[in-house]
């Protein structure tokens, strides 16, 4: 017995296993500029947040207002790795799968971003017409919106749904819009999650018998 209703997934981290790739772009691409930062600090400082909230974070570290021009390279250099590199979260397809209630996607990136990386990994057909983007709605985590707007399209109330997460600003977003908050930890690796998130687990495996072991 499912004590939710319906499953709302974040996609980078989660679904598709991107956020090394794009974080090790974004680190290029400031030292690039100077910035002299390294992988971990894009995990501690970038994961989770808009685009634009980066780009803010790195105009800061390079003293240079970075724009419109530095996002388009980032996403046109982040496409071209994620075609070369990109695959799908360990056993994230065998649960799908075997899930017998609905599920969607909620992200903070672009449609055709959350496309391009599912249709890479083969998750497409799975969410084909249940894919939300922040962009949308142009309301970022940690605001709840995202969220409450992929909720109330599927059907559900926030009590019914479970979010699966992987960055604070994701789980502060959910717990914002009244929603429980599983936590997939492969990437927290500083242990943050766990003191934010109902649950966490580090093997997508281990999923299905959370959502029926409350």
């Amino acid at each position: 017995m499912y004590k939710y209703k319906c499953v709302i997934f974040d996609c980078d981290g989660v679904l598709v296993d991107s956020e090394p790739i794009g974080n090790e772009v974004l680190v290029e691409m400031t030292n690039e500029l100077g910035g002299n930062i390294e992988l971990d600090f894009a995990y501690e400082h970038f994961k989770g947040n808009s685009i634009q909230t980066v780009v803010d974070h790195i105009s800061k570290l390079v003293n240079h207002k970075l724009g419109e021009a530095f996002i388009s390279e980032y996403r046109e250099r982040s496409y071209k790795a994620f075609k070369e590199k990109i695959k799908p979260v360990t056993g994230v397809e065998d649960v799908i799968k075997k899930l017998q209630i609905p599920f969607c996607v909620a992200s903070s990136g672009p449609i055709e971003k959350i496309k391009l990386n599912l249709n890479l990994t083969g998750l497409l057909p799975y969410f084909e017409d249940k894919i939300f983007s922040c962009y949308t709605i142009q309301k970022w985590k940690p605001e709840p919106d995202i969220f409450l707007l992929a909720a109330k399209t599927m059907g559900f109330l926030p009590e019914d749904c479970l979010v699966i997460e992987d960055s604070e600003i994701g789980v502060q977003a959910a717990k914002n819009g009244g929603f429980n908050v599983f936590s997939y930890t492969e990437h927290d690796y500083n242990g943050k999650l766990a003191k934010v998130s109902l649950k966490t687990f580090d093997k997508m495996s281990s999923l299905p018998a959370l959502l029926t072991n409350i």
